[in-house]
């Protein structure tokens, strides 16, 4: 894909949120993980660590087929590399991963997502939020710091429709209604935020040849 290309389909993510003050605020994961997975749907989080998140699935989504990948070895999983993956799933998560790799790489990992994908299948993705000072530079193995347009973009060249980009932050009760609901207003005039990741909801067409938000 050409940059060109690329700057296409991030000018589209921008036509849609100008600022990132227009990605409505998501204050817990799992409700928004829920809204889009039925029960009896098959689930793959790519990047599992110990699963955990699986079990809290379940708890909604009894009837789940949930299958783990994560290149550590310190658990179990059902695969070690998105190259191992043979079968379909209705929804793939990826939380806190894509930033860890090339660009290039990043693109052929959400190319595979696509192939694995159901119809209609959904894609949840976290990275951290490049407005929030330090939230990106914390971690020596982040390779590549995605503002939410080029995040965006990077789904619609692939192939994929985005339902929804949003603004993640999990904090205690208190400091969650201070910044959100009395110091935004200053964050933003100081051009940076405190929501710690950026939360891209894409779904793969039905009908393919489809492109855009």
């Amino acid at each position: 894909m050409e940059w060109g290309e690329q700057f296409k389909w991030r000018g589209k993510v921008h036509e849609r949120y100008p600022e990132v003050w227009n990605l409505r605020m998501v204050r817990k994961r799992l409700p928004f993980i829920l809204k889009y997975i039925k029960d009896g749907e098959a689930v793959l989080d790519i990047g599992a660590f110990d699963r955990s998140l699986g079990e809290r699935l379940r708890k909604d989504r009894p009837a789940i087929v949930y299958k783990s990948l994560d290149i550590d070895p310190t658990y179990h999983h059902d695969y070690l590399s998105l190259d191992q993956v043979q079968e379909r799933f209705d929804l793939v998560l990826l939380f806190e991963v894509i930033e860890h790799l090339d660009w290039n790489a990043g693109r052929e990992m959400v190319g595979k997502i696509h192939g694995i994908l159901n119809p209609g299948g959904r894609a949840i993705v976290t990275t951290p939020n490049v407005y929030t000072p330090g939230q990106y530079w914390k971690d020596a193995s982040h390779l590549t710091p995605y503002h939410y347009e080029e995040l965006g973009g990077l789904f619609i060249g692939q192939g994929f429709e985005v339902v929804e980009i949003c603004r993640l932050f999990n904090d205690a009760a208190i400091s969650y209604a201070a910044k959100v609901y009395f110091f935004a207003s200053f964050f933003r005039f100081l051009g940076i935020d405190f929501a710690k990741s950026i939360l891209l909801a894409a779904r793969k067409p039905r009908e393919e040849g489809f492109v855009g938000t």
